[in-house]
Parts: C-alpha cells; structure tokens; sequence
C-alpha cells in the first residue's frame, strides 16, 4: 500500500494512492486500516505530510558518498540528532529560509515510519514496529551548523522536514535509489546501499 494523507471536502483523510485515484481508507494509524469503497482524483485533494511524528530522529552522516563530498571523517559511531514535528510540511509544501541563514541545503534521506508506539523494543522486533518508508528532505542552514555537532539550530526549524509524498508499506529498503532533483536538475544521487550504520533489518 501507499499510504497518503490528505484533505477532501474539506476533512481530513486516509488513502491508498493508486496511480491517479486514491482509494480511500477507514479506519486510524494505530488500529489499522481498511479499504472503502470510496475513491477520489489525485487532483481533487491536497497532500499532506503522510504521518506527524512526534518527533524524527536522524542519523548524520550516514552516506558514504555525503561523506566524501562534506570532506568529512567517516564516524566511528551514530551521529544522532532530532527534528521537531514543527519541522514537518508536506510534499510541495514551501520551505522558509530563516533570515539569519545564507546558505540553506536540501539532503535528501530515506525515512522510516514507526507504526506504533514502542519503547526498549528488542533488536529481534524493530521490524515489526515498521510501517514502511518515505521520503524525507533533511533540509540543513548549513552556515548556522558548528563543527561540535550540536546541529538543533541548523536542522531544526519549521518547515526544515518535508516528509512523503506516501508511506510505502511493501518497499524494500535494501537498494531504493536515493535521489534529490533541483529546479528540474538531479543534484544527489545515491542509494540505501552506500548507509553507513545500516537499519538491522538490511
């Protein structure tokens, strides 16, 4: 399933984005859902973020190819850093470049969707945690990040995490191309398999 999120008639809704149509969906995140016999034209809704986390919790410098072109040391470790929900917009969604930044970067990652609430799951279970896998734009004020790697400022402003457009619940996370196109020109193009600390399930 792809899983969008969006607003028809004015509320908003849960569908399976199938090519043009989206079949809408009953139920919620946390129960589960199910197919209706509802459908509605991609054109005739607008799409939002497709889940809002509470939170994002990102790994740095996780692309061996990110690491070379930074000129940055391979870590040794995770570098952790979290995004807060005011940072997620949409697909489409305007980015704002905060006035004290001159130089505001687009990152485009692989993002894992919890499906459910856990909390010390064992490493035997994290899959089954998984919803599925979206697209993320860790956008960056790559001026305003300091080499402490105390990145909060720099990666965490509203509208620095835009999320989706869908949730792919069948996706193989293994070898998905990752890539990042600028006014029409491709400007980052790797794939899951150049992740340095790799989700356990890969």
């Amino acid at each position: 399933m792809k899983l969008v999120r969006f607003l028809y008639n004015g509320r908003e809704q849960y569908g399976d984005l199938q090519a043009d149509t989206i079949r809408l969906l009953d139920g919620a995140l946390d129960t589960g859902f199910t197919p209706s016999d509802k459908c509605a034209a991609r054109a005739d809704v607008r799409l939002l973020a497709p889940v809002r986390p509470s939170k994002a919790v990102c790994i740095g410098l996780n692309y061996m190819d990110h690491i070379i072109e930074s000129h940055e040391k391979v870590p040794t470790s995770p570098v952790v850093f979290i995004k807060p929900s005011t940072a997620v917009i949409g697909p489409g969604g305007r980015i704002g470049y905060p006035a004290q930044s001159k130089r505001v970067d687009y990152e485009g990652e692989l993002a894992i969707v919890i499906g459910r609430r856990a909390k010390n799951v064992p490493e035997h279970e994290a899959a089954s945690h998984i919803l599925g896998y979206t697209c993320a734009n860790d956008v960056t004020a790559r001026d305003l990040q300091p080499s402490d790697g105390q990145w909060s400022v720099a990666k965490g402003f509203d509208t620095f995490l835009p999320l989706g457009p869908c949730v792919d619940t069948e996706a193989d996370p293994s070898g998905l191309p990752i890539r990042t196109i600028l006014n029409g020109r491709t400007v980052q193009n790797s794939n899951t398999r150049h992740l340095l600390f790799k989700p356990l399930w890969i």
